[in-house]
């Protein structure tokens, strides 16, 4: 499998030059980038957060193929949204700089731990935390409970055949008369001392047993994103739960929207001193925000709603993040955001992703001409919409050097696919994002890295 895999993607390849010189360690790398200066080679990330992760059907065959190990499970770090551990051959094998943190609860509001075995509707076999025990629907469905907990409705389904969960929408009944932001105000809590002291301790381990940089998903920071808006990890969700509803209300309940972001700020600056003291300078990169504000033809709000709604609140966390840290502030978007950017910028991030080169406005040279001196580009790479998934190895293989070409013209990039990586992607076409990003740099087939790893 691992010759037949390599001759499909090597037809499409240029020559590379092994013996290229890389002078940066990642970190140093991932540092570079993130000062927009050109580092040795573009930085690349594989799985170190969810929306940079792979699914676990398309990664166990992408292992397969690097490895030719036929036994090895992948472990489902994101069971919510199906997302794989990326581990050591497969980041080896694409160059990847960074690795995340990803000690806090799962979506479903319970940690990973105690691993078990247990395979994905589509067949593939994968080891899940013991404290993920779907239970079987009426209809054939998958169901999820909040931490796990049976003495409560479910909150998440998977539909037969499916491949992940979508959020059951647990919505009260809404009087406008009487809305209490208290019910949304549940999501946001002080971390226990247990808690931060084990994201200490996975902190300490990945920095002095690895040599990747630490991307850290800071807990309790969500604002619009639309999956945690339904709650799916509380056992009782009040308030605004319907993802639909929640958007209503940014135009018509807008002091409601404030005291709940009020409050989502606050407890996050309480949180703030706390972990930057236990996790210091092992971290280089945190998220601080996942609310999708971009559609495919617009932004879902207009930039006079943003400023109202959201830059008081952005302002306020980056400012601290950036007195208290040496970390790097971390915006996700998915869509449309060109008309947004300035008012990113102007709020104090450091960091734009996904970087959907696919939405309109988003065209790629225009971005990085536009906005490259003051935002580092994170993601990109490859559409996860159309050409990764249903494209051809040769297709991809332009697609992700081009990519490289414009982006990582004088630094501030990191390399990754737009989105998370799909099940039904074909390796092959993996294999040709692989060895597109080994080329750009010398950096020789992939097979040479995955040998340094011991398979």
């Amino acid at each position: 499998m691992i010759d037949n895999g390599r001759d499909d993607v090597a037809q499409h390849c240029v020559d590379s030059s092994p013996e290229a010189a890389v002078s940066l360690t990642s970190r140093q790398r991932l540092a570079t980038t993130l000062d927009h200066r050109q580092p040795d080679h573009v930085c690349v990330d594989l799985g170190a957060y969810t929306a940079s992760g792979i699914c676990a059907a398309p990664l166990a065959g992408l292992r397969r193929a690097l490895t030719g190990d036929e036994t090895f499970r992948v472990r489902l770090l994101e069971p919510f949204l199906g997302l794989g551990e990326v581990d050591e051959p497969v980041r080896r094998a694409i160059g990847a700089d960074l690795v995340g943190l990803w000690t806090f609860p799962t979506i479903m509001g319970f940690r990973n731990a105690a691993w078990k075995p247990w395979t994905v509707p589509d067949g593939t076999p994968v080891l899940v935390s013991s404290e993920f025990e779907p239970a079987e629907g009426a209809n054939g469905d998958l169901l999820l409970y909040p931490g796990n907990d049976r003495t409560v409705a479910p909150s998440a389904r998977m539909l037969p055949g499916g491949y992940y969960f979508d959020a059951i929408i647990r919505q009260e009944p809404i009087d406008d008369d009487h809305l209490d932001p208290s019910g949304n105000r549940e999501d946001f809590r002080i971390l226990s001392d247990a808690l931060v002291a084990d994201a200490a301790r996975d902190a300490e381990q990945l920095w002095t047993e690895t040599d990747y940089a630490v991307f850290l998903r800071f807990p309790g920071l969500w604002f619009t994103d639309p999956v945690m808006c339904a709650g799916p990890g509380l056992k009782h969700s009040r308030g605004i739960r319907d993802e639909v509803e929640w958007l209503i209300s940014l135009a018509t309940r807008r002091d409601l929207i404030h005291a709940i972001f009020e409050h989502e700020t606050e407890i996050a600056l309480q949180n703030l001193p706390r972990l930057a003291s236990a996790l210091g300078d092992r971290v280089a990169v945190v998220k601080v925000c996942s609310a999708d504000l971009g559609g495919q033809a617009a932004p879902l709000i207009s930039r006079e709603t943003y400023r109202e709604l959201f830059s008081p609140y952005y302002r306020r966390l980056n400012a601290a993040f950036h007195e208290q840290t040496n970390w790097k502030t971390f915006k996700h978007s998915d869509g449309s955001m060109y008309d947004l950017i300035p008012d990113l910028i102007e709020d104090g991030f450091d960091i734009l992703n996904p970087v959907q080169t696919s939405a309109a406005k988003m065209d790629p040279r225009t971005l990085k001409r536009e906005f490259g001196d003051h935002l580092v580009l994170w993601g990109g790479g490859v559409e996860t919409q159309t050409t990764l998934p249903f494209g051809t190895p040769e297709e991809v293989y332009r697609e992700v050097r081009e990519r490289i070409d414009i982006f990582n013209d004088g630094g501030g990039y990191v390399f990754a696919a737009i989105h998370n990586i799909q099940p039904g992607v074909p390796v092959p076409n993996l294999l040709a994002m692989i060895q597109a990003v080994r080329d750009s740099w010398g950096g020789g087939p992939w097979s040479d890295a995955v040998g340094q790893t011991g398979g």
